[in-house]
C-alpha cells in the first residue's frame, strides 16, 4: 500500500505547518507564564552570573596598577574618584544589560544592522583593537604572577595564561553557567587575598572615609593620576560583553518579564561593582598605608615611587615576610586569569556580531587567544618585564581613545524608541548618561592630546622628526573628532522595536497600551515569523 504524501505547498500542509506554529508559540507562552509565577528570589538568582564576568573589567591588572600608584602617590585622596568611576559603570552597564534584553540582540550584532557598511567595518575594527588593548595587561599580570609563584620567565608565563584560558574557556560547553561560576569564584579569592592584606596594615578608616567622599586632588601629578583611574574603570569592551551575556538567561516577551529581567540585572551587577569597588579600596589603601610608613627601606621607598605588578610584593614584606610575594600573586593570579577569560569572550562576541562569522567555538577561542597574546609575547621576549610594564601604559591609553566608539552607540541605540520602545531610557537617564559619558570621552581626550602635545614639545628628536610627527598625528586627531561627532548625531534608521498596534500580526504584540497581563511583546527577528496568539490579539477599542 502506497502512502500517499501531502505535496509541501498544498492546503493541509500549510495547516499542519500552521498548528506546529501555534502549539511551539503556546508552549512558550506557557513556559513564560510559569517563570514570572516564581517565587522573587529563585527569578533573582537565575540573573545571577552576567554582573560578576563585567566587573572583572574593574579588576584586572590594568586597574591593579593604577590604583597602586594612585596611593603611593596620594594615599587615600583619590578614592572618591573609584567610587565616582563605578557608580558611572554601574549605569553604563545597566543599559547595556537592558538592551540585550530588550532587542534580544547584543550590541555588536546591532551596530553591524544599524551603520553603513564602511563605517561597520571600522567599528569592528576599534572593538577588536580594543580588546587586544584590554587584553594586554590581563595577559602580562598573570605572566607576572607566574613569575612571582613558581620563578617562571615573563614570556612562558604569557605562552601559559594563553593555554590555560583556553582550558577554562572550554567550560562552555557545559553550560555559561558553570564558566561564570568559576570565574566568581576567582573574584572571590582575588577579594579575600586583598581584604587580608588590609586587614594586616590596618589603614586609619577616618582618612579612608574622608578620601572615599571628598573630592581632592591635591600635589603634583593628582589630574593625571585621577585621569589614569577613570580611565581605566570604563572599558569599550565590557559594553559589548555585557549586552550579549544577558541573553544566556530566559526573558518572558512580555512588559512585565523584561521590566523585571532588567531590574535583576542592575542588582545583581549592582552588588558585583560594589564587591569590585571594596577590592580596589583595599588596594588603594594597602600601598598608601605602606608607603606613607616611617619604616620603609630606601629600596622600598624608590619602588614605592614607581610601583608596578611585577615590583608591589613588598608592600606586605613587613607583616608577611617571603609570603607576601606568594599572596600578592595569587590575588595578581586570579585577577589576571579571570580577566583574560573574559576578554577572549568578549572577543568571541565582537566577531560574531559584526561579522556574523559562524565557526567552531575552539576554533573562535583558538583565533581570538592568538591575536590577543601576541603583541604581549613579542613585548615580554624583547623588552623583558620592564617593556611589558610599559606595554600596559600604552594598553591603557589605547581603551581610553577607543571608549567613544563603544560608548555613544550604547547611550544613543538605548535612548532610541525605535530600538527599545517604551522600554527606552528615561528623559532624566538620557540627560544624566550623556552627561557623564561626553565627560568622560572629554575627559580621555584632553588627557590624551595634552600628553601627546607635552610629548612632542619634551622629547630629544630633532625639530624634523617631530614635525614630521605632528603632520601625522594632527590629522587623525581630526578625523577622530569627526568621526566622534558623526556617531553623536547620526540618526537612527533601523527598527528593532514595533510599538504600533497595527504592526501587532508581524511582531506577535497585542495592543500598545495594554496592562501586565495581557502586555504586548517586543518585536525581534528571531520571533518574528510566529503567528499572534489568540489571547494577544488587538482588542477593537484600542486596535483603532
Amino acid at each position: 500500500m502506497e502512502i500517499e504524501r501531502e505535496a509541501p505547498g498544498s492546503e493541509r500542509a500549510r495547516s499542519w505547518r500552521t498548528t506546529t506554529s501555534q502549539d511551539q508559540d503556546t508552549k512558550k507562552l506557557e513556559d513564560s507564564e510559569q517563570i514570572i509565577k516564581r517565587p522573587s528570589w529563585k527569578r533573582f538568582l537565575a540573573h545571577v552570573g552576567p554582573g560578576f564576568m563585567v566587573s572583572l573589567a574593574y579588576l584586572d591588572p590594568g586597574n591593579l596598577e593604577t590604583d597602586l600608584q594612585a596611593g603611593a602617590n596620594h594615599r587615600y585622596e583619590l578614592l572618591w574618584v573609584i567610587l565616582v568611576g563605578l557608580i558611572f559603570a554601574l549605569i553604563i552597564q545597566s543599559l547595556a544589560a537592558n538592551l540585550g534584553v530588550v532587542t534580544g540582540r547584543h550590541l555588536a550584532e546591532i551596530c553591524k544592522s544599524e551603520y553603513p557598511k564602511f563605517v561597520m567595518i571600522c567599528l569592528w575594527l576599534l572593538a577588536e583593537v580594543a580588546v587586544i588593548a584590554a587584553d594586554i595587561p590581563e595577559v602580562i599580570g598573570t605572566a607576572f604572577a607566574f613569575y612571582l609563584l613558581f620563578g617562571i620567565p615573563v614570556w612562558i608565563g604569557v605562552l601559559i595564561t594563553g593555554s590555560s584560558t583556553l582550558l577554562l574557556l572550554g567550560l562552555q560547553r557545559y553550560g555559561v553557567r558553570k564558566l561564570e561560576f568559576v570565574v566568581s569564584m576567582l573574584v572571590f579569592v582575588m577579594a579575600a587575598c586583598f581584604f587580608g592584606e588590609m586587614s594586616i596594615v590596618k589603614p586609619p578608616a577616618k582618612e579612608v572615609l574622608k578620601g572615599l567622599f571628598i573630592p581632592r586632588l591635591k600635589g603634583d601629578g593628582a589630574t593625571a593620576d585621577a585621569i589614569a583611574l577613570l580611565g581605566a574603570l570604563v572599558m569599550p569592551h565590557n559594553l559589548f560583553l555585557h549586552s550579549a551575556l544577558v541573553l544566556s538567561r530566559k526573558t518572558p516577551a512580555s512588559v512585565r518579564g523584561i521590566k523585571d529581567a532588567c531590574s535583576y540585572f542592575l542588582y545583581e551587577s549592582g552588588f558585583a561593582l560594589f564587591v569590585a569597588l571594596l577590592i580596589n579600596i583595599a588596594v588603594v589603601s594597602v600601598s598608601g598605608t605602606v608607603c606613607s610608613g616611617d619604616n620603609l627601606s630606601p629600596g622600598d621607598a624608590d619602588k614605592c615611587s614607581d610601583l608596578s605588578l611585577d615590583n608591589s610584593s613588598f608592600l606586605l614584606k613587613n607583616v608577611l615576610g617571603r609570603s607576601s610575594s606568594i599572596v600578592y600573586g595569587v590575588a595578581l593570579l586570579a585577577s589576571g586569569q579571570s580577566s583574560t577569560i573574559t576578554g577572549t569572550y568578549a572577543g568571541q562576541y565582537i566577531m560574531q556580531g559584526f561579522l556574523d562569522i559562524r565557526m567552531k567555538t575552539w576554533m573562535r577561542n583558538l583565533m581570538t587567544r592568538c591575536i590577543a597574546i601576541a603583541p604581549s609575547l613579542v613585548v615580554s621576549i624583547i623588552g623583558g618585564s620592564n617593556g611589558a610594564g610599559r606595554l600596559i601604559i600604552i594598553a591603557s591609553m589605547i581603551l581610553s581613545f577607543e571608549l567613544p566608539f563603544a560608548l555613544i552607540p550604547l547611550l544613543k541605540f538605548s535612548s532610541s524608541t525605535s530600538k527599545m520602545g517604551p522600554h527606552k531610557n528615561s528623559i532624566y537617564i538620557i540627560v544624566f548618561s550623556w552627561t557623564l559619558g561626553l565627560m568622560l570621552i572629554g575627559i580621555n581626550v584632553y588627557f590624551l592630546s595634552t600628553s601627546f602635545v607635552g610629548w612632542l614639545i619634551n622629547n630629544s628628536l630633532p625639530k624634523y622628526a617631530n614635525v614630521l610627527v605632528g603632520v601625522a598625528v594632527f590629522p587623525l586627531m581630526l578625523v577622530y573628532l569627526i568621526a566622534v561627532i558623526y556617531l553623536t548625531f547620526r540618526k537612527d534608521t533601523v527598527i528593532t522595536f514595533v510599538a504600533d498596534s497595527g504592526d501587532a500580526e508581524k511582531a506577535g504584540n497585542g495592543a500598545a497600551g495594554v496592562d501586565d497581563d495581557e502586555p504586548p511583546v517586543p518585536y525581534r527577528e528571531d520571533l518574528a515569523d510566529i503567528p499572534l496568539p489568540a489571547h494577544g490579539a488587538p482588542r477593537p477599542a484600542e486596535a483603532s
